[in-house]
């Protein structure tokens, strides 16, 4: 009997998925796991995986940066132990891993930051003093650079843990707000517990904010083939130009670095990639923020040009010496 599966002889077994554990690893891999199944036919089991990002409560800039959460999704998709893995793209290190492919990039969720703050208050309405929690260097920067251009007085507190402890501070009044991804509160269904969404205009997101990451063994042709139709190209072309302007300036994932590509459309026609990128002290006393324009890449190699190009852009005007965690 000849098996026409487009996953070999195997077909009959489920896909095992690589994930996180925390709930919100947990529900987009779910979501992953549905579209998986229905473009190849087979059942897809979670497989969870323990990374050390998860159980240090050490700052992230101290521990590597947010690829400690990608290491050992990576290690047990290279031992054989899972088929697939699903990370969120804005914690994959630039740098290609060697015997893995990055199968798909599908459609994008909204890549803004939010603000969940007490009382249902706003950027804006937070009062004189207010102490604001997040664990990025990159929203610290572009925080206290928005309060000292419009004349408030906040305080960014860091903070680590996930979904719940963080909007467990606002609740037990040990913060006035914290800072999350849009993104993230979409998945796990409670957009609505967010109080105001903060226009890349006041705080740009984190290079490929909003996307996730599918990837598997590289020598599994079938597997990439199939994953690879869940791919969709415009998000594929404004992830690739924000983490090739990270990779230029040679920065790791924790530093302040906050990029957005978006389309630009001329009435009906989508026609331009509009790239914008910062990077900013902690403080946000210097901010090197800039952007640039150009067609909608027909590649990955033309979406990476511009953000190398606006990158170089950057360093010319001083970037470098803000980022402070440059590549060794």
């Amino acid at each position: 009997m000849t098996d026409n599966s487009p996953l070999g002889t195997d077909a009959v077994k489920p896909l095992r998925l690589g994930t996180r554990r925390s709930k919100l690893a947990m529900a987009q891999s779910g979501l992953v796991a549905d579209a998986v199944s229905e473009v190849t036919g087979r059942a897809v089991e979670l497989v969870e995986v323990t990374t050390y990002g998860d159980v240090s409560r050490e700052h992230l800039s101290q521990i590597g940066g947010t690829g400690v959460f990608v290491a050992a999704l990576r290690e047990a998709l290279l031992r054989g132990d899972v088929d697939f893995a699903v990370h969120s793209l804005k914690d994959l290190p630039t740098t290609p891993h060697e015997g893995l492919v990055l199968a798909a990039v599908p459609v994008r969720e909204d890549p803004r930051d939010v603000l969940v703050a007490r009382d249902g208050l706003t950027l804006g309405q937070l009062p004189s003093g207010a102490r604001i929690g997040t664990g990025s260097p990159r929203r610290m920067a572009q925080l206290n650079a928005y309060a000292r251009s419009h004349g408030l007085d906040i305080e960014t507190v860091p903070i680590r843990g996930n979904v719940d402890t963080r909007i467990g501070f606002v609740r037990s009044g040990e913060l006035d707000a914290v800072v999350l991804a849009a993104a993230g509160l979409s998945r796990l269904g409670r957009t609505g517990e967010a109080t105001d969404f903060l226009s890349p205009d006041t705080l740009l997101p984190a290079p490929g904010q909003g996307a996730l990451a599918i990837e598997c063994a590289a020598g599994s042709a079938d597997l990439v083939a199939a994953l690879g139709e869940l791919d969709d190209p415009y998000t594929r072309a404004a992830v690739t130009a924000e983490r090739a302007l990270l990779a230029a300036l040679e920065a790791g994932c924790s530093a302040p670095v906050g990029a957005l590509a978006d389309l630009q459309a001329d009435g009906q026609a989508v026609n331009e990639l509009r790239l914008r990128g910062v990077v900013g002290s902690t403080d946000g006393s210097s901010l090197v923020q800039m952007s640039t324009t150009g067609p909608v890449p027909t590649s990955q190699d033309d979406a990476a040009a511009l953000g190398r190009e606006l990158a170089a852009e950057m360093l010319a005007k001083g970037a470098a010496g803000l980022i402070g965690e440059r590549a060794l």
